[in-house]
């Protein structure tokens, strides 16, 4: 009995530590892209040469479509507690619904997003066909 109750004491203990320990460094937060100069930041780390002189922020912050002064657009998207992005060459795989901008690179890996533009849904849909399909 006293050998099971130890057990149970010490699983307990190290149970409240891991939570102490994944709290004090910040693991399972909720990342989003606060400011448009947060995502700047991503798109410069991201593609070195790329400074975005355009942008859209989806209202939740799980992403960002980005466009330099050479016309590349990039799309920032959330992966797990990170973000990643490619550049995107097409218009195939953008679909607008209102508000909501549907895209994807047509790599299966990377999978599409769903971005909530807000009014600039529209305009960005329209720039992107200006990328080859």
């Amino acid at each position: 009995m006293t050998m099971l109750l130890i057990q149970t004491a010490g699983s307990l203990v190290a149970i409240l530590l891991l939570a102490w320990l994944t709290a004090k460094l910040g693991l399972g937060t909720d990342v989003r892209i606060s400011d448009e100069q947060q995502a700047r930041d991503l798109a410069e780390a991201a593609v070195f040469g790329f400074t975005p002189v355009d942008l859209a922020l989806d209202r939740a912050g799980i992403g960002a479509l980005l466009r330099d002064d050479q016309g590349r657009v990039m799309l920032l998207r959330r992966h797990g507690a990170h973000f990643v992005s490619r550049l995107l060459d097409s218009h195939a795989h953008a679909r607008l619904d209102r508000n909501f901008l549907t895209i994807g690179t047509g790599e299966a890996r990377f999978g599409k997003v769903t971005l909530d533009l807000g009014a600039k849904a529209q305009v960005w849909a329209s720039s992107l066909r200006r990328l080859e399909a």
